[in-house]
């Protein structure tokens, strides 16, 4: 099931929300527990129960973690970790680059090995990496381990954050489980936070994607230089738009159940270098990959070559996670290189450089990254960059280009201005002044994208987050 969906949005929602608040408070988390299971069964019900084992598998370790250091056995406390660390990661693994490295051990003469193609289970690499944090959490001893079982499968199931994130640590959200608040003016802020998201994927995202799925059609060879560059254009769009739409959803539906999320984007097409960027781009990512991999090797207090052996083990893993393919690998060690070129020989040199030039080097650091990111493989990456700089037969400006440029102009202008925080300061400025005529103009803006939304929901073909698919 997905957010933007009118079965979400006019069924399940309202339902979910209506059980909720009707039943008892002690009753609310196992009410959430069971909304989460089919919200999730929904999409892949032949998974639910690797969902299901990762909840009490987990549960279970830390339990026995917290067990044996009480008994004072911190070795054997060690390994209880690391066995429960290896085991989310060989499931994570198995069904996520089982195929991925057979096809490349198969490219070694005279060996055949044949394996069967799985479905990707939604959302694994999200509540994984959640449970790890309470693993390590817990292992550290910067949580208390959870006895509750009820409070500990809420955490890992609660359905806005399930398949898609944002990944929210253990530790945010221990105190929120047992008690949270909640009031009208919370579940309204939670409404328009939902609601944008919504306008962000449906109007925005799913608009920019009709032209680049027409675009990558195209056989690449005949394709023109501003054709090529417009398809990279409209997928940079295209995937901030649906991703921090997504996240905008996520935390917009949590806090009308009570649960505050930290933002997961701040604005990252303004960031002015590559670190900048991994601050404002799927913050709750960078973060796990931050204080659960680059600080425990070290991270920067450490010799030079130590502190470039950490970034780039960060930024394998980084690539990794997106997927099982060659071309994730190489987008994340491009981000690796850049962010060493920053830190290390271009540094002294980069302080120097005005602002509006950093920002477009930045930025097309990330846009020629985002084509790996999209193509099938790295051949396919590489010539799509070619034909961005004139290698292919296509010519600078053709037909196509024109067509294409002349469709989608407005729909991009609206979306570059929607990158920045422009908007979004008017709007909080235009309601935040007192006025009733302000109140019900907003209410009247916010009712008239909800409507634009549910005409182009009915109307177009049915289309899923970019995530889902990580």
């Amino acid at each position: 099931m997905v957010f933007s969906s009118l079965y979400f949005l006019f069924i399940f929602l309202p339902v979910s929300l209506a059980l909720y608040y009707i039943v008892p408070k002690k009753a609310r988390n196992v009410v959430l527990i069971l909304l989460s299971l089919v919200f999730y069964a929904w999409g892949t019900p032949e998974y639910i129960i690797l969902m299901l084992f990762s909840v009490v598998f987990n549960y279970c370790a830390g339990i026995y973690m917290d067990t044996l250091r009480q008994d004072g056995k911190e070795k054997a406390t060690r390994l209880v970790m690391v066995v429960t660390v290896v085991v989310n990661l060989l499931l994570l693994g198995f069904f996520k680059y089982w195929g991925f490295v057979v096809e490349n051990l198969n490219r070694i003469p005279f060996l055949h090995l044949s394996y069967q193609e799985l479905p990707l289970p939604i959302g694994i690499s999200f509540y994984t990496f959640q449970v790890l944090t309470y693993i390590f959490d817990v292992y550290r001893q910067k949580v208390t381990v959870q006895w509750n079982f009820i409070l500990y499968a809420t955490y890992v199931t609660f359905f806005p954050k399930l398949v898609s994130g944002p990944i929210v640590p253990y530790k945010d959200m221990e105190a929120q489980l047992a008690n949270r608040s909640m009031s009208w003016n919370k579940f309204g802020e939670g409404a328009v936070l939902f609601f944008v998201g919504l306008f962000k994927k449906v109007l925005l995202a799913d608009n920019l994607g009709v032209g680049f799925n027409a675009i990558t059609a195209m056989p690449l060879d005949n394709m023109s230089t501003v054709t090529a560059w417009l398809g990279s254009i409209l997928y940079t769009l295209m995937l901030y738009f649906d991703f921090s739409g997504y996240s905008d959803m996520a935390i917009g539906v949590a806090k009308m159940f009570g649960f505050d999320f930290n933002k997961n984007f701040d604005y990252p097409y303004s960031a002015k270098s590559i670190t900048e960027f991994w601050r404002r781009w799927h913050i709750s990512l960078g973060s796990w990959f931050r204080d659960y991999l680059y600080f425990p090797l070290g991270g920067s207090r450490c010799s030079t070559p130590k502190i470039l052996r950490n970034l780039l083990i960060v930024w394998l893993c980084t690539g990794i996670w997106h997927g099982a393919a060659w071309t994730f690998l190489f987008w994340g060690l491009i981000h690796g290189a850049a962010q060493i070129l920053e830190k290390f020989p271009l540094r002294k040199a980069l302080e120097k450089v005005p602002g509006w030039l950093k920002w477009l080097g930045t930025m097309l650091v990330v846009h020629f990254g985002w084509v790996f990111f999209f193509s099938a493989d790295l051949g396919s990456a590489l010539g799509w960059i070619g034909q961005m700089f004139g290698a292919g037969a296509g010519g600078f400006l053709d037909a196509t280009a024109k067509y294409y440029l002349g469709s989608n102009w407005l729909l991009i202008l609206v979306a570059i201005i929607g990158c920045g925080p422009l908007v979004k300061n008017f709007a909080v400025n235009f309601i935040s002044r007192k006025g009733t005529v302000r109140r019900v103009v907003a209410i009247g803006m916010f009712a008239l994208l909800l409507i634009c939304c549910i005409a182009y929901m009915m109307n177009a073909t049915y289309s899923s987050f970019l995530y889902f698919n990580f």
